[in-house]
């Protein structure tokens, strides 16, 4: 009788967790996300409102649970605010992951953070651009575990 109590404990528990790290979409199939941009060959571009973005992470290879140092530029626009970048993993809630830029240049932002290694496995994260009183962008990479 306890044994069966336990295998019923463990089934629940593993099926929680499966579903925790393991997503799967509103129509009942894993999508995988897609990787967008390089950001070991070098800076990743995106338009937000007139504005290009450009997101680049050095060192390179960028390399979870190591320290990075994120650099946004920005072109054809003005900021109001300071940006910042939350890092997740898509499709997947990793829990807050904030780097705080702060202004090094004319429309060139600087902060450091780091990207953890997911239990997954999964190498595939985002970096969510935020510009306040703009809008964001989103940057899909892959990242060396």
């Amino acid at each position: 009788m306890q044994s069966n109590v336990k295998v019923r404990m463990f089934a629940a528990v593993f099926t929680l967790i499966m579903f925790t790290v393991c997503p799967i979409s509103s129509s009942g199939k894993s999508e995988p996300p897609r990787v967008e941009c390089d950001v070991h060959a070098g800076p990743c571009r995106a338009d937000i409102s007139g504005t290009t973005v450009s997101l680049d992470i050095e060192p390179k290879p960028v390399k979870a649970m190591r320290d990075l140092a994120f650099t946004v530029t920005f072109a054809g626009g003005t900021l109001v605010a300071a940006p910042y970048i939350d890092l997740g993993m898509p499709n997947m809630n990793m829990g807050r992951n904030r780097v705080i830029l702060k202004q090094a240049g004319d429309l060139v932002y600087r902060g450091e953070g780091v990207i953890v290694r997911c239990p997954s496995g999964s190498r595939i994260w985002k970096a969510k651009v935020t510009v306040p009183e703009v809008g964001s962008v989103e940057f899909v990479f892959d990242v060396i575990y």
